[in-house]
C-alpha cells in the first residue's frame, strides 16, 4: 500500500523525528509539500490561550486558531469578522453587533459527539468577561480598564446580537476589540482544561490545533468548516497546514530559508543584513529570483524622550527644560543618513509627527516634523542663551545595548552643532524602571501600537495618564481638550483632523525626538502568493497559496 504523506521535523541538530506530523489522504509528497506553510519562531510560543496573546509569537499562533468580532484589514481599517455589522448609539456609548450565524467552533471532544457547536453571542460575553476576570490573570486585562463594567458592559440580547456598553464614549474601542486578547473561546474548553487550556486550544479560526511539542514544533491543520469564502465561493484557507519550528538562532533560520525549508522569514538579523540588503534597503542582485523582499510600514515609532515635568528637580537643573534646546536637538539629527548607514534603509526617517506611517490618519503634508537643519539648531542654541553651545552642560542620554550605535550616532551629530551628549548604556529593565519613576531625563524609547488607532500613540502625551504611557510627563491643557474630544468622535475624517492637530502640538513642544518609523521586513519564497503584511505585523495566512 502506498504510504500517506509523512513529514518529520528535525530541529536543533540532533533532535530527530518527533512523529508523523501531517497525515492526510494519499498523494504525491511533492504536491502535499506545497500545501504546508512553514515558518520559524526564534522565541518559543508560551501559550495558545488568547487571553495570554501578548507577544508577537503568541499572537501569530493564536490568530490562526481564533477569530475576533472585528479585525484590521491590510490598510488597518476595522472590518467585520465574527460580526457582520455594528451600530453605535446616539450617545456613542453602546455598540450593537450583529453576529454571523454560520460560525462553528472546531470539532472537539468537549462537545457532544465531538462536533463543534455554533458560536453565539453568549460566547462573546463569556470571552470578554474572562479577560477582565482577575482569576484569569490575563496580561490583557488592562484593555477595558476604566472603560466599562465586566458585569454590565457586555450583554447578549439573543444568540446573534452582542452589545457592549461603555461608561463614556471611547471610539478606539473598535481597535481594542480587534486585539487577539478578544478572541472568542468556548466555555466548555476553559472549564474542562482550566490552566491547561493553553495547550488544548479550541476556536473558530481558519486552522485547528493538531500538535505542539513546546520548544520544538507546532502544527495546525486546515479547519474544513471555517466560515469565510473567497470571491469565487471557495472556502478559506487554501493551505492544508501550518508548521512552526523554534530554532533560536536567526543565522540557522536564514540557512533553512535559503535551503527552501522555510516559506518566509520575519525581520533580518544584523549579522547578515549587509549580505542580503543594499544600504538603500533593496535586495542585493545575487538574491533576486531566489527570494522576495517585502516591506511595509510597521506601527512602531523609535524616539528619544525628554522628561518635561517642571516640578521634578532633574528637569529644574537641566537645559532640556527649555523648549528651544529640545527643538535644537531635533533639528541637529540627520535622520535620513541614519537610516542609510545604521538601518540599511529599513524604516522611514521620522520627519513628520510622532504618529507613524501606516495608520489611516497619518499625513506627512499636514503634520511636519523636523528636517535636518544644523543652522536652525545653532540659531535656537543662541536664542536659548548658549551660542555655539558655550556654557551648555553635557546632557546624558540613556540607551539599551542594541541601540547603542544609534545613540552614539545621535551624540556625534549633535556635537557638530555644539550640543554634547554623553551616552550611557543600561539594561532594558533598568531603563524601564527609571522612565516609569521619572528618573530618566533623556532616554531612548520605542512605542508599538496595541491596536490600529493613533490614540494608542497620543495617549502617551495625555497629562492624566501615568507612565506608562506618559513617560515624558508631558502636560498641555489644550492637547488634553482635543484628546478627550477625539475619544467621542465617531466621524473618521473629523477624528483624524483632531489627531493631526494634537500631533502638531507635540512636535512644536518637542517632548520627544522622533527618529524613525519602523518597517515590517519579510523574506518570502518565490512560490508563496497571497502573503500580505500590515502595520500591526500580523501573520495573515487565510489567503496564502503555494505554487
Amino acid at each position: 500500500m502506498k504510504s500517506c504523506y509523512c513529514q518529520t521535523v528535525i530541529l536543533r541538530g540532533c533532535f530527530v523525528g518527533l512523529i508523523s506530523l501531517l497525515l492526510w489522504s494519499c498523494g504525491s509528497p511533492q504536491k502535499e509539500q506545497r500545501q504546508v506553510f512553514r515558518y520559524n519562531s526564534t522565541v518559543g510560543v508560551s501559550s495558545l490561550d488568547p487571553a495570554f496573546a501578548k507577544s508577537q509569537e503568541v499572537i501569530w499562533a493564536v490568530r490562526q486558531l481564533y477569530s475576533t468580532l472585528v479585525e484590521p484589514d491590510n490598510d488597518l481599517v476595522i472590518r467585520p469578522s465574527l460580526a457582520k455589522q455594528w451600530h453605535v448609539s446616539a450617545d456613542h456609548r453602546t455598540y450593537t453587533f450583529d453576529l454571523r450565524t454560520d460560525v462553528y467552533f472546531h470539532d472537539n471532544d468537549i462537545f457532544p459527539g465531538g462536533k463543534g457547536r455554533r458560536m453565539t453571542a453568549q460566547d462573546v460575553v463569556y470571552s470578554l468577561r474572562r479577560i477582565m476576570d482577575p482569576a484569569t490573570a490575563s496580561p490583557g486585562a488592562w484593555i477595558f480598564n476604566g472603560k466599562l463594567s465586566a458585569d454590565s458592559g457586555f450583554s447578549a440580547p439573543n444568540d446573534s446580537t452582542f452589545e457592549l456598553t461603555l461608561y463614556r464614549p471611547f471610539h478606539p474601542v473598535m481597535g481594542i476589540l480587534s486585539m487577539q486578547y478578544c478572541s472568542v473561546v468556548p466555555h466548555e474548553a476553559v472549564e474542562r482544561y482550566g490552566k491547561d487550556f493553553r495547550n488544548h486550544p479550541c476556536g473558530t479560526g481558519p486552522f485547528r490545533f493538531f500538535f505542539w511539542e513546546e520548544g520544538q514544533a507546532l502544527v495546525l491543520h486546515r479547519n474544513p468548516d471555517y466560515f469565510e469564502k473567497d470571491s469565487t465561493g471557495q472556502r478559506l484557507p487554501y493551505l492544508e497546514a501550518v508548521q512552526v519550528s523554534f530554532l533560536e538562532s536567526k543565522a540557522s533560520e536564514f540557512l533553512l530559508f535559503r535551503q527552501g525549508q522555510l516559506d518566509f522569514m520575519n525581520d533580518i538579523d544584523a549579522s547578515f543584513k549587509d549580505e542580503v540588503l543594499t544600504k538603500q534597503g533593496k535586495l542585493r542582485k545575487e538574491w533576486e529570483g531566489k527570494m522576495v523582499l517585502r516591506k511595509n510600514p510597521y506601527l512602531n515609532t523609535e524616539y528619544l524622550g525628554f522628561l518635561t515635568d517642571s516640578n521634578n528637580t532633574l528637569v529644574e537643573q537641566s537645559p532640556v527644560r527649555l523648549r528651544k534646546i529640545r527643538q535644537a536637538i531635533n533639528y541637529g539629527i540627520d535622520r535620513t543618513k541614519m537610516m542609510t548607514y545604521l538601518r540599511n534603509g529599513i524604516g522611514t526617517a521620522a520627519t513628520a509627527g510622532f504618529v507613524p506611517a501606516g495608520l489611516p490618519s497619518f499625513d506627512a503634508a499636514k503634520v511636519k516634523g523636523y528636517p535636518y537643519d544644523p543652522a536652525m539648531a545653532r540659531q535656537l542654541l543662541r536664542e536659548a542663551g548658549y551660542p555655539e553651545g558655550n556654557g551648555l552642560p553635557v546632557i546624558k542620554l540613556l540607551s539599551i545595548p542594541i541601540y547603542a550605535d544609534l545613540a552614539n550616532y545621535v551624540a556625534n551629530q549633535l556635537q557638530e552643532v555644539g550640543i554634547h551628549i554623553q551616552v550611557e548604556v543600561v539594561q532594558k529593565s533598568l531603563l524601564l524602571e527609571q522612565t516609569s519613576k521619572s528618573q530618566a531625563l533623556f532616554f531612548r524609547g520605542s512605542w508599538i501600537a496595541d491596536y490600529p488607532d493613533a490614540e494608542s500613540y497620543l495617549a502617551m502625551f495625555y497629562s492624566k495618564n501615568p507612565a506608562p504611557p506618559n513617560y515624558t510627563r508631558y502636560a498641555n491643557k489644550a492637547f488634553d481638550v482635543l484628546y478627550e474630544k477625539a475619544l467621542e468622535e465617531n466621524n473618521d475624517s473629523t477624528r483624524y483632523e483632531l489627531y493631526q492637530q494634537m500631533d502638531r502640538m507635540v512636535i512644536a513642544d518637542a517632548p520627544v525626538v522622533p527618529l524613525f518609523y519602523d518597517e515590517v521586513i519579510r523574506l518570502v519564497q518565490p512560490n508563496v502568493a497571497g502573503l500580505f503584511g500590515n502595520g500591526m505585523n500580523l501573520l495573515e495566512l487565510r489567503r496564502v497559496k503555494k505554487n
